[in-house]
């Protein structure tokens, strides 16, 4: 019988391809990690991996191939019966772009840890892409995500649409025709990086602008973007919703209604139990969605 726990050690030395740095991430000493992998080798009767230099055996390729599927099954599977417990302890792992994270889930959250305090929260604040995947291969229970595609096994579901904003100074000047322009006046636009959706969105659409050659000044984040934009350094293009969060803008706010819309929403597996703590985080970040946006215009 294969221990699950010889299994797990042995997914991560494949992955990792190193005893030492499996140790390390499995909180484990050197030591019973070899153990795990003699007691896995003696169990199947193969040799599973050549040590100098690593290399996962043919046998070893195939056992990773079922130890890896057995493994997600059973986070799935545990995923579900924490949902049916009413998961009053334990963990709940969300997946959230960086965008969403700073300004829709922050409140929702502290709501959640006065209503739940059994539960730990945690956070992977990365792309919405990598949000995706998390959710998929069972390392987050909810995601939260932009202009999710229809993608098996997952279920999208839309909370708002999101249209398009340009925050700062200049933009107007910028797009008279027939004006004459100075060439040391060109427009720079503040927009994030090349690893988001955001920007993939974005991209396509600034033609619609009509604007002279223009500088791109990439940030990390949201509020950077808002924050140089403020400081007078280019006009930030952000979804509409980035902005109600922020009180006191002193900058212009234009609407950019050329921009095609696209969506905010959660995922989750297709036919996954919804624990009601979800039910319930769901319920505060969709209100919070619903805070009206005054800055617009």
């Amino acid at each position: 019988m294969l221990d699950i726990h010889w299994l797990h050690t042995f997914v991560t030395l494949a992955r990792l391809q190193h005893f030492g740095q499996t140790a390390t991430e499995l909180h484990m000493t050197q030591p019973n990690v070899s153990l795990h992998l003699k007691n896995l080798e003696q169990a199947t009767r193969v040799k599973l991996v050549e040590r100098s230099p690593f290399r996962l055996t043919q046998a070893g390729e195939r056992l990773l191939q079922s130890a890896e599927r057995a493994i997600n099954e059973l986070q799935l599977c545990q995923a579900d019966l924490n949902a049916l417990n009413q998961l009053s302890q334990g963990t709940l792992a969300i997946a959230a772009s960086d965008i969403i994270s700073r300004l829709l889930l922050i409140q929702p959250f502290q709501r959640f840890k006065q209503a739940f305090p059994g539960i730990d929260l945690t956070l992977f604040n990365t792309t919405s892409d990598q949000a995706a995947e998390l959710v998929r291969g069972g390392k987050a229970d909810l995601g939260f995500v932009m202009a999710q595609k229809r993608s098996e096994p997952l279920f999208y579901t839309e909370l708002q649409q999101v249209r398009w904003c340009a925050l700062g100074h200049g933009l107007a000047r910028w797009q008279e025709k027939g004006a004459q322009r100075d060439p040391l006046d060109e427009p720079t636009l503040i927009l994030l990086g090349h690893d988001t959706r955001t920007r993939a969105l974005i991209d396509p659409s600034l033609p619609l602008l009509a604007l002279p050659p223009y500088r791109i000044m990439e940030v990390g984040s949201v509020d950077a973007q808002l924050d140089w934009a403020e400081a007078g350094f280019g006009v930030a293009i952000v979804p509409d919703f980035s902005l109600h969060a922020r009180f006191k803008l002193t900058a212009p706010v234009t609407s950019l209604t050329a921009f095609p819309a696209t969506s905010l929403g959660y995922v989750v597996r297709q036919n996954q139990v919804l624990s009601r703590a979800i039910k319930q985080l769901l319920h505060w970040v969709e209100e919070e969605i619903e805070q009206p946006n005054v800055h617009a215009t």
